[in-house]
């Protein structure tokens, strides 16, 4: 007779093996399970696309496009583009717009205004409109897919959603208790509004008025506006809108650099001037001359007081707590008429403004200097009411010598020396119908303002004020001159070389 121990396992042997043949069926069984169930999930997909099946001519493509040359060209570049892709799916064509064309009213590029054109015109036939900015590259089959996903019959905005990642004063201080819960689409990844979206809102729109005077940041406002207090929808998160390259499932995506056209402009065809008062003339200008002075050409600094040390100009306008609208067009009058008259550009900053000349200098090579010109950061005041765009004034102002030139041959000037300055040059240039030229890549605020998504497709070109950061360590991680700059400048001086 066996020991108890061997007997034990001479019985655990048929047991041990019975236990694996049931774990093996087991396994084939959840083997075979987990097919069926992906087979039901790609057949519920096939069925969704099927039930979706929208074809190009129902997507109305909407570029937000700009007037000035630069602009109006890489937006009808774009528009070949998707117009070439369509073609080559033997499917009838569908609508593209520019923006920029679609309606003389100043306040066009705030989007809301122009819903109940896009009901009008565009209800019966479409089931999304698609907008997209002019550097945005779209893959039309891949967005066909995508589209295909959501219900066109039901309410959708779609997007790439941006949150911040603290309360900021450009969106008001907006959920403050935690402002990572509300979701904006990122505007260069493209976002689409289907058209019972567009009806709905057409209908709000015409009951009641827009009720912000003033627009800071469209992709917040739109987003806000659509939400309506929990009333609305919120933003629907897309992966497929992408603003990077990250695999071929992307149905948009964006390049991030700066804008490629031909030599960078001159130093000495930029004239820098820095607005500054006496007060700050021991904190705020040492931080300049540390930072980002020295890539200047030509560069003053004017003040309410001539200090030989620095030095400053005394325009003879006493300084004002707000508005230094006095200031700014002294110094316009003295950039025409008195000095300076060969230097195409002008660029107005403040104290607290950190910009990159070096970038600058790139982006104003695809500008003509001979056409009026007032670029910067855009914003609004009262265009849902007939009111004027205006560039931000701590982000930068940038001038083209022949703007300046008609803007002073009109006689539009300050109503007193403390009125704010950006939004008095806004309301003259839109009576002399120049419009404001947007670049995203000035900033009005500093770069903790702004969501990090956002900024990491941008070669941004300028930042605004010192409160609460390290300026000088802000300016050296995101606008020195780095390794990318000059493999940028390299590559030109090659490709010059080759030509």
């Amino acid at each position: 007779m066996l020991p108890p121990a061997r007997r034990g396992r001479r019985l655990a042997l048929p047991a041990l093996l019975s236990l694996l043949t049931c774990s093996l069926a087991f396994a084939l069984v959840s083997e075979d399970v987990k097919k069926e169930a992906k087979q039901s999930k790609n057949l519920e997909k096939s069925d969704t696309s099927k039930k979706n099946d929208i074809d190009l001519k129902e997507i109305v493509f909407v570029i937000q496009s700009q007037s000035n040359s630069f602009h109006a060209k890489k937006a009808e570049q774009l528009k070949q583009s998707i117009l070439k892709q369509s073609a080559a799916l033997t499917q009838e064509m569908p609508t593209v717009l520019l923006l920029h064309q679609l309606a003389q009213q100043e306040g066009a590029w705030t989007i809301l205004p122009l819903l109940p054109h896009f009901s009008v015109m565009y209800s019966r036939n479409s089931s999304w409109i698609f907008f997209c900015e002019e550097e945005t590259r779209i893959q039309i089959v891949q967005l066909l897919e995508t589209l295909r996903r959501y219900d066109p019959s039901k309410e959708w905005f779609l997007g790439k959603a941006l949150h911040d990642e603290e309360s900021t004063i450009i969106h008001h201080y907006a959920f403050s208790e935690n402002p990572t819960v509300f979701k904006y689409p990122d505007l260069a990844a493209g976002w689409a509004l289907s058209i019972p979206l567009v009806n709905k809102l057409t209908k709000r729109l015409k009951s009641e008025s827009l009720k912000s005077d003033f627009t800071i940041d469209l992709k917040h406002e739109i987003a806000l506006y659509i939400w309506d207090g929990g009333n609305g929808l919120p933003l629907t998160p897309v992966p497929e809108f992408c603003t990077d390259v990250v695999g071929s499932a992307c149905a948009t995506s964006l390049q991030s650099s700066l804008p490629l056209c031909g030599n960078p402009v001159k130093k000495e065809d930029i004239f820098v001037a820095v607005k500054t008062c006496k007060k700050f003339h021991g904190d705020r200008i040492p931080i300049v001359k540390q930072t980002w002075a020295g890539q200047a050409g030509h560069l003053e600094y004017y003040s309410d007081y001539a200090d030989s040390s620095i030095p400053t100009v005394d325009l003879g306008i006493p300084n004002t707590d707000r508005g230094h609208c006095g200031k700014t067009f002294a110094i316009l009058e003295r950039f025409l008429n008195h000095s300076h008259d060969k230097i195409p550009w002008l660029v107005i900053v403040d104290d607290d403004t950190l910009i990159s000349i070096s970038r600058l200098r790139h982006l104003l090579s695809c500008y003509d200097a001979r056409e009026p010109v007032f670029l910067g950061e855009r914003y609004g005041y009262g265009l849902g009411t007939g009111g004027y765009s205006y560039v931000t004034g701590g982000g930068g102002m940038v001038f083209s010598r022949e703007a300046i030139r008609r803007l002073l041959a009109s006689k539009c000037r300050c109503y007193s020396n403390d009125a704010p300055d950006d939004m008095v040059l806004g309301m003259c240039f839109s009576g002399l119908g120049i419009p404001v030229t947007h670049s995203p890549l000035f900033h009005q605020a500093r770069p903790v303002d702004y969501p990090k998504d956002f900024l990491s497709h941008q070669v941004p070109v300028s930042f605004h004020k010192h409160w609460n950061i390290d300026p000088v360590k802000v300016y050296f991680t995101w606008l020195a001159p780095g390794e990318e700059d000059r493999a940028r400048e390299q590559s030109r001086r090659g490709l010059r070389e080759e030509l």
